[in-house]
Order: structure tokens, then C-alpha cells, then sequence
């Protein structure tokens, strides 16, 4: 038995990767509309009532009014269990899925107070601003080009995934959060300084590392590597992971001053989108949760 799928927003850059990873199974069906039918709100009403699973590749504000929909919303768990045993599953933002992985374990512990001020940096591949970003940096002709190496933007402290980043976290206040988009296409780097000296306990950076790394032990998709402490030649590159559903978190520490950083690598389009996309799609289906996210797929 096939399980059919259509993806509602299936020609932008998350919607392609997705049917990438989903075409060749015999495990699914994909439901398609053709270029004049995709705007159309009636067939693509037909098709999101005749298919067994919708996946919705949407913009802001179409996407704000399906996250309304997700079951059970006062569920603060993330469990595979739950996503399983769910009909409306919301995948958090690429940012988003990377801070929480890093803050909740240490908020559940008690490590990380559920008050204190967190800030989080992070920078991604352009590709995350979607059809009229990639447009400004690829495309000579755009109107509106970008010829920087590296933006810091969100400086209004509001970006869209602040709310979502302090629910599922556990923290009761929002998070400074400064997001930069580089001359890259995909890749991510998200990153937490913890200045553990001045924290409740002044725990040490070896403590950080182990509750990160008792919370993913044994799981598929996400690592943690080992702690490195006093390392100043240590580099991290955001497109170490492109092509992969891989989120590989990393603790580095000042041997003597009682201070840390917890720094997440992943590809914006693969777990932060697609594959986390996918890998839901498997839970809910009973299908093996690694299905389709094997092999990298890249653009």
C-alpha cells in the first residue's frame, strides 16, 4: 500500500528537495499540479482533499495559518511518539530546530535556568530567504542585488522564529537572537555563549557536554562531538553538512575563564527543512525513520 502525498508549494527550494527525497520509494505516491494549475485554489483544494498526506511549502503568511492548526498545541514534549500519533505536524524553522536541540536538554536539566538572558548568533546559506533572496545574490538582472559577503539582519530583535525558539526551549523570556545570511548558498551555523562562571552552580563546560550528549545518545540524525577546550585553531564550516539530514552540535571552552559556546551545524534545506520535513513524514507513516534521508541531495 502507497501512502499519497502532494506538496503544496512544491517548485521553491524546500518543496523541491523534498519531492527529491521522496521520488523512487514505492512507499509513496506524489500528487502533482502543473504549472497553469498551481495557482489555481480550486485544484489545489481538489488535491489537498484527495490525498492521504499534504506537506505545505508555504510562505509566511499562508504558513503562520497551518501552524494554527498543529494537535494538541499544548503539548511541550517533542517526542517521536507524538509526531507519529499526530495528523498535523508543524516543522520548526532552520534556526529554530538547531537553538531548541541546544537549549531544551539544559533547560530539562536545570543546567540552564528557564529565566536566564540566552543569546543565540547564527548564519545561513542565502537560500534561506527564499526565491527573492537567492534571486538578489545569483541573478545579475535583480533589481534589488546583493554584493556583500555577509549581512547581520533581524536587528529589530523580532525575527519570526523567536517565539517558537522560547517555547520549545522552555525559556520564559525571549532570547536576543542575531540571525546573518552569508554569500553561501545552504549551510547554518547556530551558536549559544554560556558564561558558566556566572551561572547558578558554575557548572563546567565538561557538565554542558554531557547532558547534550546523554539527551542524543543513540539517535540517528543528531551527534554531538567531543568537547574541545583551549583549541584556539578550531573551525567550524556551515557547509560541512549540505546535502544531509545531519544537526551535529559542538561545545567549545576557555580552559581557565569559565566560559563556553555551544555551536549547532546543519544545512538549512536538509534538517532544517526537507529532511526534517521527511523524517516526520516517516514517523506518521510507520515508515523507518531514516527513509529518503540516507543519501545527500543537494541543488
Amino acid at each position: 500500500m502507497t501512502t499519497s502525498i502532494f506538496i503544496d508549494g512544491a517548485e521553491g527550494t524546500t518543496g523541491l528537495q523534498i519531492r527529491a527525497r521522496l521520488e523512487g520509494r514505492d512507499d509513496v505516491s506524489l500528487l502533482s499540479l502543473n504549472d497553469a494549475e498551481r495557482k489555481d485554489l480550486q485544484r489545489r483544494a481538489a488535491m489537498l482533499n484527495t490525498c492521504d498526506v499534504a506537506i505545505l511549502c508555504l510562505p509566511d503568511d499562508a504558513a503562520k495559518e497551518s501552524v494554527a492548526m498543529i494537535e494538541n498545541p499544548d503539548v511541550r514534549v517533542i517526542d517521536a511518539a507524538v509526531i507519529a500519533s499526530s495528523k498535523r505536524v508543524a516543522n520548526t524553522g532552520c534556526y529554530a530546530v538547531t537553538s531548541v536541540a541546544m537549549l531544551r536538554p539544559l533547560v530539562e536539566d536545570g543546567l540552564l535556568p528557564a529565566d536566564w538572558p540566552v543569546s543565540i548568533n547564527a548564519v545561513s546559506g542565502y537560500t534561506g530567504g527564499g526565491k527573492k533572496m537567492i534571486a538578489s545574490f545569483e541573478d545579475p538582472a535583480d533589481p534589488n542585488p546583493i554584493d556583500t559577503p555577509f549581512r547581520v539582519y533581524g536587528l529589530g530583535l523580532a525575527h519570526k522564529h523567536v517565539p517558537e525558539i522560547q517555547v520549545w526551549s522552555g525559556l520564559k523570556n525571549p532570547p536576543i537572537f542575531v540571525p546573518s545570511v552569508g554569500r553561501f548558498r545552504q549551510g547554518m551555523i547556530v551558536q549559544v555563549p554560556l558564561p558558566l562562571a556566572q551561572m547558578p552552580g558554575a557548572p563546567k563546560p565538561a557538565d554542558v557536554h554531557d547532558i547534550l550528549a546523554s539527551h542524543y545518545e543513540g539517535r540517528r540524525f543528531v551527534t554531538v562531538a567531543d568537547l574541545v577546550t583551549g583549541d584556539s585553531s578550531a573551525i567550524l564550516d556551515p557547509e560541512a553538512l549540505n546535502g544531509t539530514n545531519d544537526l551535529r552540535l559542538h561545545v567549545f571552552a576557555h580552559k581557565d575563564r569559565g566560559q563556553a559556546v555551544i555551536c549547532g551545524v546543519l544545512d538549512n534545506l536538509g534538517k532544517g527543512a526537507s529532511g526534517q520535513a521527511v523524517q516526520c513524514l516517516n514517523l506518521m507513516m510507520g515508515a523507518p525513520e531514516q527513509a529518503g534521508l540516507v543519501e545527500p541531495v543537494m541543488f
